[in-house]
């Protein structure tokens, strides 16, 4: 089983348009979208819930106001300012449970927190594992680390071959989640000068947990300068540039129609992101 996450700097590469092509290529795959703050691949594969799953992240305190006396230890203790008026501010509550201690009346408990969804759905691409974390909500990298479980488990009962995830922007604790036990990581990138800051971290993150990288650069046709210095920091970096997607109004026609563009189009973008999930699948495992 060979696991490659798609992952990205920042939000706006065309990260998702990748490998939501990569899903239409693939024979054999698990899918997973590994962004759960804002996910949006299943915007082009028009899943079927099979399974809801909820998920629960950090606790939060609660006051019984029968058993309080309104001593205001509580609050006083609560480095978050999440105690007030005796109330529990949700929002502000960190979960630490210090509260709970310091009430001498035992007035105080912590409740679990419906933080979200996690689902199994079935795609024309095969099943799809994602999830939705609730606004406001923390512990993303553990609900990262849910999907993932699942994709796993799936892949192994179906006898799948790729597990293909659709990774978070960034460098936080979502892509750090996503990146665990991965064989390969594809980092989609454009030239521009943030751009090429935000991939400087992201193959920084990846030498980090030793898991190989790859670049992909996207629209890279939009500065020959700035695609010139990126292919100057992999060479630097030992990081092998495997495919250059030219700007191609055919990727943003594909997606307002809501469709992976190597089903829509034959054009430049298409064949060379065909290209690209040939040399990807034809990486020898580390």
């Amino acid at each position: 089983m060979k696991e490659i996450v798609v992952l990205s700097g920042k939000g706006g590469t065309g990260k998702t348009a990748v490998l939501a092509s990569f899903a239409a290529l693939a024979e054999n795959s698990v899918l997973c979208d590994c962004d759960v703050d804002a996910p949006n691949l299943h915007l082009l594969l028009e899943p079927e819930v099979l399974e809801t799953h909820d998920f629960y992240g950090l606790q939060v305190a609660h006051i019984d106001p029968e058993a309080c006396n309104e001593c205001g230890l509580c609050g006083a203790a609560c480095r978050f300012d999440a105690i007030r008026d005796f109330q529990v501010d949700p929002f502000a509550c960190e979960g630490c449970g210090l509260c709970t201690h310091v009430c001498p009346l035992e007035a105080i408990s912590m409740r679990d927190r419906l933080a979200g969804h996690w689902y199994v759905s079935r795609t024309r691409f095969g099943l799809l594992t994602h999830a939705r974390l609730r606004a406001a909500q923390e512990n993303s990298g553990k609900l990262v680390m849910a999907v993932r479980k699942r994709a796993r488990e799936i892949a192994a009962e179906t006898g799948a071959y790729y597990i293909l995830s659709d990774g978070p922007p960034g460098i936080g604790c979502p892509a750090i989640s996503s990146l665990s036990g991965a064989q390969t990581a594809l980092i989609v990138t454009e030239p521009s000068l943030s751009g090429i800051h935000d991939l400087e971290r992201v193959l920084e993150l990846c030498r980090h947990f030793r898991v190989r990288a790859l670049v992909c650069m996207n629209k890279c046709d939009l500065s020959a300068e700035n695609s010139q210095r990126i292919e100057e920091q992999c060479r630097r970096l030992a990081v092998e540039v495997v495919a250059r997607i030219p700007f191609d109004p055919d990727v943003n026609r594909a997606i307002v129609e809501g469709r992976p563009v190597v089903e829509t189009s034959d054009g430049a973008a298409s064949r060379e992101i065909r290209s690209l999930w040939e040399a990807v699948a034809a990486h020898p495992t580390p």
